[in-house]
């Protein structure tokens, strides 16, 4: 008898994560590994953020909210985008939502019927194309390159039939890279063109250092945006996320939302109140990030890793590491990640987890830790790369 269902071995798994579970081991056997792997911020919960959550429990507000989310947080959203971007977006529209991931399958949830196809770039966010597959979709991965930008456009999409929906992700995971606002006018008009749907993730948004990044809806009204407080308001183990559709998606989405979560935790929708307090705060660490970004790019540079598009946003460096693996005669980028956690305790991601384009010559580093750890992390890259070499 079958007991689980053939979709599951579509669903990939994220290396990441098992890359971290390796960290737990060596690290519970009292090693100490330098974490650039994980793309989670340093820096503690703000603690305007503790208090109100400390506040909530005290007035014993935990029982369950509406399924679209408590009112003040969705207005708090709406002004937010107000003050960052210029767009006045109806808080009627905005839904909170357990995690960014939990905004992505309401969202997949409304859109896709069986072989709907949705775009997305290659490399990207690995969790896009498994949760498309699981709610009967077709992953449609776009292979973009360092001269793109390593972002979509209408002249990569050319002859990409069929398609229900284009994933546009500014700023990107892996490569930090950002769609200018002229781009993103472009695509999302040639999308309208031709009936497809615009989803935006903007998790990383906040996070910039060359420009300012643009949301979507500064160009289109109607696209599906995607965001949270995991990387900027840095609340990851809150699981927190938002969502905001076109008014006529509400009422579907508040239907899927109440069937899969009920609501988004009530403690974290209200600690997430005090945050936009913190905005200061959090300013000063994108400050921190991008001293730590201009340090590992300097650092990977020196030994050999290449870096064709500098990040301008997020907190990860995609680098092409085929010239190091051709002179040390390491067959894969799997196999340098393995060989530098094992004899090195450096922690990176390997590229495989963010594609199939060229994901075998390139690695992923985040710099969302302390500046000495990366600093750390680089003398030891450099000890092991000088004795395989």
């Amino acid at each position: 008898m079958k007991r689980w269902a053939d979709k599951l071995q579509a669903i990939q798994p994220f290396h990441v994560m098992e890359v971290l579970q390796r960290v737990k081991e060596l690290q519970t056997e009292g090693k100490d590994v330098v974490r650039l792997e994980v793309g989670e911020p340093e820096f503690a919960t703000p603690p305007k953020v503790l208090q109100a959550a400390h506040a909530a429990i005290e007035q014993d507000l935990t029982r369950y909210t509406p399924s679209l989310g408590i009112p003040a947080l969705r207005q708090k959203i709406s002004q937010w985008y107000e003050q960052c971007h210029g767009v006045q977006v109806d808080p009627g529209r905005i839904i909170i939502t357990p995690g960014a991931s939990g905004a992505f399958l309401l969202a997949f949830g409304i859109l896709l019927d069986e072989r709907d196809r949705v775009a997305f770039s290659d490399p990207g966010y690995p969790c896009y194309p498994n949760m498309i597959r699981l709610l009967g979709g077709e992953p449609v991965a776009v292979p973009v390159e360092a001269d793109d930008n390593y972002q979509l456009s209408p002249k990569k999409l050319d002859g990409v039939d069929n398609l229900r929906g284009v994933l546009i992700t500014s700023p990107a995971n892996p490569t930090g890279s950002l769609m200018s606002g002229e781009s993103m006018a472009e695509l999302s008009q040639w999308c309208r063109k031709r009936g497809i749907h615009r989803i935006s993730d903007e998790i990383y948004q906040g996070i910039t250092y060359t420009q300012k990044a643009c949301s979507l809806l500064e160009f289109d009204d109607d696209a599906i945006v995607i965001n949270g407080f995991s990387k900027f308001f840095a609340m990851t183990g809150w699981r927190l996320g938002w969502l905001i559709v076109p008014a006529d998606a509400v009422r579907s989405v508040e239907i899927l939302s109440q069937n899969l979560f009920i609501a988004a935790s009530t403690l974290s929708q209200y600690a997430a109140l005090a945050v936009f307090d913190e905005v200061d705060r959090l300013r000063q660490q994108v400050l921190c990030y991008d001293q730590n970004r201009q340090v590992l790019l300097a650092g990977l540079r020196e030994l050999g890793f290449r870096i064709p598009v500098e990040p301008a946003g997020a907190f990860y460096i995609y680098a092409d590491v085929k010239p190091l693996l051709d002179r040390l005669a390491i067959p894969s980028a799997d196999e340098l990640c393995h060989r530098l956690l094992e004899e090195a305790l450096v922690a990176i991601t390997p590229g495989r987890d963010f594609g199939q384009f060229r994901a075998s010559e390139h690695v992923r580093l985040s710099y969302a830790t302390d500046l000495e750890r990366i600093q750390e992390g680089l003398r030891r890259m450099a000890q092991f790369l000088a004795k395989v070499g």
